[in-house]
C-alpha cells in the first residue's frame, strides 16, 4: 500500500525576529513530532554538514524521518552531501544547486555525474524547482528536462509562479508546463506564491484564488505520482514556510500570520488530497 508522509523544514522553524529569542533545535523537533509531523529536513552546504550532524540524535529521540535539501556550489560537492544523508538514514537528497550554466546543454554532465553518485550510495535524489539555483527558470527546466530524461524533479512551484510573473487563471500554454514538471516530480513542496510574492498568507480573502490554484497543483501531482508508483512507494511533502525575508513582515518587523499555523493547515490539507485517492 503506498505511503504519504509530510514532513516540516527546520529552517521554517526559526523565527528570525528581533529582540525574540531564538528557538532551539531540540524545541523545534519537538514541536515538530508532537504536532504529528513524520519528518523534518535539514538543508545543509558542504560546510554546514558538520554543524547539522550534531542535531542527527534529535531524529531518534523524536521518532523523525529525515530529508536533505542539499546546497552544493561546485560538482564536487554532492558527494559529501550525499554521504551525509546516507549517514543520517535520509529519504532523499533534493538538490538546490549553485552550479547554474546559462545554457541547459552545459548543465547535462554535471548533472547525471550527480545523479550516479547518489545512484552509486542507493540514495534517491531530486533536483528543485527553485529561484536561483540551477532550474531557476521555468523554459530552462522544461529544456533541461528533455536532455536528461533521468532527471527527477521536485517541485516548489511557487517559485515559478513568481519567476514567470503567472497571471490567474494561469493560462493554458503555462498549465501544460507545469502539468510536465508535476509528472516528473517524486516530493512536493508546501508554499503558496502569488505573482509577485514567492510566500502568501493563505487565510487571507484576496490570496484564496491562489491558495486554490495551488491546492489544484498539488492535487494533480499526487494524483500522477500514485498512478505511475508501485504499491510499497512512499511520497514525501515538504511544508517549506520560510522565515523573514520569505515571510512578509510589517514596519516592526513582526510577521503578517503565523507560520507555524499555516504549516499545520498545509498539512492538513495535503493529507486530504492524498486521502482522496483512496475513496
Amino acid at each position: 500500500m503506498q505511503k504519504f508522509k509530510v514532513y516540516q523544514s527546520l529552517w521554517a522553524m526559526e523565527l528570525r525576529h528581533p529582540g525574540v529569542p531564538e528557538r532551539s533545535a531540540e524545541d523545534a523537533f519537538a514541536m515538530v513530532a508532537a504536532a504529528g509531523f513524520d519528518g523534518m529536513c535539514l538543508d545543509p552546504s558542504v560546510e554546514e554538514i558538520a554543524g547539522c550532524r550534531k542535531l542527527a540524535h534529535y531524529f531518534d529521540e523524536h521518532g523523525l524521518g529525515c530529508m536533505i535539501n542539499a546546497f552544493p556550489h561546485t560538482p564536487e560537492d554532492i558527494a559529501p552531501i550525499v554521504d551525509f544523508a546516507v549517514e543520517m538514514r535520509a529519504c532523499m537528497v533534493n538538490v538546490i544547486s549553485g552550479v547554474m550554466p546559462i545554457r541547459p546543454e552545459d548543465a547535462v554532465d554535471v548533472v547525471r555525474r550527480w545523479i550516479g553518485e547518489a545512484a552509486d550510495r542507493n540514495m534517491p535524489l531530486l533536483f528543485e524547482t527553485h529561484r536561483d539555483s540551477l532550474l531557476n527558470d521555468l523554459y530552462f527546466t522544461l529544456q533541461l528536462m528533455e536532455l536528461v530524461p533521468e532527471m527527477r524533479l521536485c517541485a516548489d512551484l511557487s517559485h515559478f509562479v513568481v519567476d514567470r510573473e503567472l497571471r490567474l487563471p494561469v493560462p493554458e500554454r503555462e498549465q501544460r508546463y507545469l502539468s510536465s514538471v508535476l509528472q516528473r516530480s517524486d516530493c512536493f513542496q508546501g508554499r503558496v506564491a502569488n505573482r509577485e510574492q514567492v510566500q502568501i498568507q493563505i487565510d487571507f480573502p484576496q490570496h484564496q484564488e491562489w491558495v486554490e490554484t495551488f491546492k489544484g497543483w498539488w492535487r494533480e501531482g499526487i494524483g500522477a505520482w500514485r498512478q505511475r508508483n508501485d504499491e510499497d512507494a512512499t511520497l514525501v511533502f515538504l511544508c517549506e514556510l520560510g522565515p523573514p525575508p520569505y515571510a512578509i513582515t510589517d514596519a516592526s518587523q513582526n510577521e503578517l500570520s503565523d507560520r507555524w499555523r499555516e504549516a499545520l493547515q498545509i498539512r492538513d490539507w495535503v493529507r486530504e488530497i492524498w486521502s482522496e485517492f483512496d475513496q
